[in-house]
């Protein structure tokens, strides 16, 4: 795709398409504040540009049938979620519908040059199977800090070798397109919003526990980055006074204390002391833990598993709370690998942020599980390059 919108009310147009599907001309007037010849002008233009086709007449609404408009139904982006320990790629259209989705084991700590080519082979597989001639953009998340305007990560903590590295020029050679790079739980705001559980939410935390733990603020239904890209970096906030070392270098982060790893971390302790049953089996059956098997034994019963998902909940709940009372949204989504603890995770999370924050803030505030799961990254990228193509050049 080489066509950009020339102006804020085309960009505006293309946004509506892509979020609300096809749409008439007098629909689209409806939500835009244009006159109907303006309109007519902009739509014409965005047909001459290709990026909108025609798709057949419209519901009438009295006198002649219009024809319903939609983005062009060849563009392709691509949506790359980046993980500690696995990597999502997704093919989407224009409307952020997954055409194809692969997942594969991946460890971050291997270093940008050997995870981007296990991306662009992913990227070819999907394209070799039919869904894309081409990508007319990518969007990529990586879980660390991230330099937004360049597209570079800064010092994330457990991303070895990635510091400086120039991850939006180098792809968007290899991939011949446009990309855009960000955090990734940044990008899992951004899918919910898109097509999950927090569509309607203007103000809303999405805060995804994984290998490491990061917050997603979106404000006014805009992702809220800070100064420098770092805001929402909620990993390392103090949780525990001379607690834990964390691998930023303090001690007593919340990452070092309740996350995937320390979650494993915790069980294995937990099994070789014998504390849990369950647990030892299952160390002597796969030689390691993981955040799935403290659900798993949760799950069957175990009390000591239940407990390390509590206290790990206790935690982050009494973080979120502090966010709660800070920021007053509209909605807490809780997403990530270790969601897979479920309920009993949200159990202590909701416990304690209800119990510390104040009514005023909490008096109607859900806090839910994502619906997406590991889809809501890579909608989320698919939506982040989309924001820039689908902005004025």
């Amino acid at each position: 795709m080489t066509a950009r919108p020339a102006n804020a009310h085309q960009a505006r147009l293309l946004r509506l398409l892509r979020d609300g599907g096809p749409n008439s001309r007098a629909q689209l007037g409806d939500q835009v504040d244009l006159s109907r010849s303006k309109l007519a002008v902009e739509v014409d233009r965005l047909l001459e540009t290709e990026l909108v086709v025609a798709d057949g007449l419209a519901a009438s609404r009295g006198g002649r049938r219009s024809h319903n408009i939609r983005l062009n139904p060849h563009l392709r982006l691509l949506g790359v979620d980046i993980g500690a320990t696995s990597v999502d790629v997704a093919v989407t259209n224009a409307e952020l519908e997954i055409l194809g989705h692969i997942n594969q084991p991946m460890d971050v700590r291997d270093g940008p040059v050997a995870v981007f080519e296990q991306v662009l082979a992913m990227a070819a597989k999907l394209r070799a199977s039919g869904l894309a001639e081409g990508f007319d953009g990518a969007g990529i998340g990586v879980p660390g800090p991230v330099r937004f305007p360049e597209g570079i990560p800064v010092a994330p903590p457990i991303m070895p070798g990635w510091d400086g590295f120039p991850v939006r020029e180098a792809l968007s050679q290899d991939l011949g397109c446009p990309v855009m790079v960000d955090n990734d739980v940044n990008l899992m705001a951004m899918g919910e919003q898109h097509a999950g559980v927090a569509r309607t939410v203007p103000d809303f935390l999405c805060v995804k526990i994984g290998t490491g733990i990061g917050c997603g603020i979106v404000v006014g239904g805009e992702v809220y980055r800070g100064t420098t890209g770092s805001a929402g970096d909620i990993g390392h906030i103090q949780a525990v006074p001379d607690g834990r070392p964390c691998a930023c270098g303090n001690r007593g982060c919340l990452e070092a204390h309740f996350s995937g790893a320390a979650l494993a971390r915790d069980a294995l302790e937990a099994a070789q002391q014998r504390l849990s049953a369950e647990l030892a089996s299952r160390l002597e059956a796969n030689g390691a833990l993981s955040a799935a098997d403290v659900a798993a034994a949760a799950a069957a019963g175990d009390a000591t598993a239940i407990d390390l998902i509590r206290e790990g909940g206790s935690r982050t709940g009494q973080v979120i709370a502090g966010l709660v009372s800070f920021f007053n949204p509209g909605l807490v989504v809780i997403g990530g690998g270790v969601t897979g603890l479920g309920h009993t995770l949200l159990a202590a999370i909701r416990t304690q942020v209800y119990r510390q924050s104040l009514p005023l803030a909490t008096g109607n505030l859900p806090i839910v599980l994502g619906e997406l799961g590991p889809t809501a990254g890579v909608i989320g990228a698919a939506r982040l390059i989309s924001d820039h193509l689908f902005s004025p050049a």
